[in-house]
């Protein structure tokens, strides 16, 4: 809903006149509401920050906030809401700043005894109502967004890929192995593979409850991706359960060196490079 050429005319009017106790006294509520939980200066430029806005549009004439003239009062809104997020206010806490101005503007209406004052409450409520929930939805947008950014990080923190010595990696996985995990350690994996120049590859599996056929495929695809890069990789963790599994889904590891235990794998590894340790040394001998 806008706002027409006249009512945006008084409610100009109504905030200039009386500028220094409308940012005081929405001030003091929003700081009520908060409780404490940002300082008396800071909420107090915020609310300076607003106030001016929408004097400044509100003197263009007609008010809308989905118009071009209200941009600049979209942004501060928007900084609000993206501030709040990224600070762990919640969404109400974040739209209750904007909606204490309702209060403010009834005080003031209240005050003035005009006989349009409660039209233009109707009305002004309706406007303080539409930034409320563009404040809302910008809040809920920065908050999937921080959401969105930590499962990632928490995704790729789920997936080291650790160098044990040269020529030899190791990928410790820890929980379900979905598809969209699957494809973070496949790339770091490669990754790892191409900046170490590693021969060999453990892919660990002693922390993932269950084995079913989607993530045998997941480790399968991972090892013919690696030895596409040249790389041999061997399966460890292949515990009594998870073997019986894969027996049961007629799944088929082919030539894939697989153990039972980390140091299983590691005592193969050891023995595969040590073997061609010592061809080196023949080659250099002869």
């Amino acid at each position: 809903m806008a706002l027409s050429a006249e009512e945006s005319s008084r409610l100009a009017g109504l905030l200039t006149s009386h500028g220094d106790q409308v940012t005081q006294r929405w001030t003091e509520i929003v700081t009520n509401s908060l409780r404490g939980r940002l300082s008396q200066a800071e909420l107090r430029r915020q609310v300076q920050e607003l106030y001016r806005s929408l004097v400044a549009v509100s003197e263009q004439g007609a008010l809308d906030l989905e118009t071009e003239p209200a941009a600049e009062l979209r942004a501060v809104l928007a900084e609000l809401s993206h501030n709040r997020a990224r600070q762990g206010f919640s969404a109400t806490e974040t739209a209750v700043s904007v909606f204490a101005l309702k209060e403010v503007l009834l005080d003031l209406l209240d005050a003035e005894r005009s006989g349009t004052a409660l039209r233009d409450f109707v009305a002004f409520s309706a406007l303080v109502d539409q930034m409320g929930l563009f404040t809302f939805e910008s809040f809920v947008r920065t908050r999937e967004s921080l959401i969105a950014d930590q499962a990632e990080q928490l995704l790729e923190l789920s997936t080291p890929v650790v160098k044990l010595w040269e020529g030899v990696v190791a990928v410790p996985l820890v929980g379900t192995l979905d598809s969209a995990r699957a494809q973070v350690v496949m790339e770091r994996l490669l990754q790892t593979l191409v900046d170490t120049g590693s021969p060999y590859a453990i892919i660990d599996i002693t922390g993932v409850p269950a084995v079913d056929t989607q993530v045998a495929q997941h480790i399968l695809k991972t090892v013919v991706a690696a030895r596409l890069m040249g790389a041999d990789c061997i399966i460890s963790g292949i515990r009594p359960q998870i073997a019986q599994t894969i027996v049961a889904l007629g799944i088929e590891f082919g030539d894939i060196a697989t153990k039972a235990s980390l140091a299983d794998a590691l005592r193969h590894v050891l023995r595969l490079t040590g073997v061609e340790a010592s061809r080196r040394a023949t080659r250099r001998e002869i």
